[in-house]
C-alpha cells in the first residue's frame, strides 16, 4: 500500500502520515512468532508496520530537493581527477563522493518507503553554463572554479538542511539534515582555506 503525501500547505504544517517500516536487503530482520512459536526472517521490501514518527511535507521536500542536489555535487566531483592540479582538491572530491553517494541511496529508499517516486537529476544550484566552464578549465584555474562553485553548492545544501531542521519531524530526515549541516559546514571552512592558498 503506497502512501501519498501532499506537498501543498506550509512546510511547518501538522504531520501527515506515519513512516512505514520496510525491511531492507542488508541485515536480516527477525519477526517473532506466536508465543512458543518460532520466528521468521522478513523478506527485503516487506512492510513491517509503521514507526511512531510522522512525516511532513517539509521532510519530503527536503529529500526530494537534496537528492538531485547531491547528484550535481557528484557530477562536479567526477570532473576533478583529470582536471585538477591539486592533490588536496582531489582528496576533497573523493570525500564528497564517499559522503554523498550513501546519502542519496538512503534518501531514495526513504522516499520509496513513504510512497514517493525519487526525483530526477535536475538541480540548478550550479548553472549549466558554470558546469560547462568547469568542464573546460584545467589546472589551477579548474581548482579555483571548482572550490568557488562547491562552496556555493554546499552553502545551498546547509540552507536546505536548516529548513528541514526547523520544520521537519521525521527522525531519519532530521538526522540526515544534521549530518549535512555539520559535514558540509566543515568542508566549507576547509574549501575557503584551500582557496586562499591557491
Amino acid at each position: 500500500m503506497a502512501l501519498t503525501l501532499p506537498l501543498s500547505g506550509c512546510a511547518g504544517s501538522a504531520p501527515e502520515e506515519r513512516t512505514p517500516l520496510v525491511a531492507e536487503s542488508g541485515a536480516p530482520v527477525i519477526i517473532p512468532g506466536d508465543p512458543g512459536g518460532s520466528g521468521r526472517t522478513a523478506r527485503p521490501g516487506e512492510r513491517l508496520g509503521e514507526s511512531e514518527a510522522r512525516v511532513t511535507a517539509a521532510d519530503v521536500t527536503f529529500a526530494e530537493g537534496m537528492i538531485p542536489h547531491h547528484r550535481q555535487a557528484l557530477e562536479m566531483a567526477a570532473l576533478v581527477p583529470p582536471r585538477s592540479s591539486s592533490q588536496e582538491v582531489k582528496t576533497l572530491a573523493e570525500r564528497i563522493t564517499a559522503a554523498q553517494r550513501p546519502e542519496i541511496a538512503a534518501m531514495t529508499s526513504w522516499l520509496r518507503s513513504v510512497g514517493r517516486t525519487p526525483p530526477g537529476h535536475d538541480d540548478h544550484t550550479v548553472t549549466q553554463e558554470q558546469m560547462n566552464q568547469l568542464r573546460t578549465a584545467r589546472g589551477g584555474a579548474f581548482d579555483k572554479l571548482f572550490l568557488t562553485l562547491m562552496i556555493a553548492h554546499h552553502e545551498a545544501a546547509v540552507e536546505m538542511a536548516g529548513v528541514e531542521l526547523r520544520n521537519g519531524t521525521d527522525r531519519i530526515m532530521r538526522a540526515t539534515a544534521a549530518d549535512v549541516t555539520s559535514g558540509q559546514g566543515i568542508e566549507i571552512a576547509r574549501m575557503r582555506k584551500m582557496l586562499e592558498r591557491l
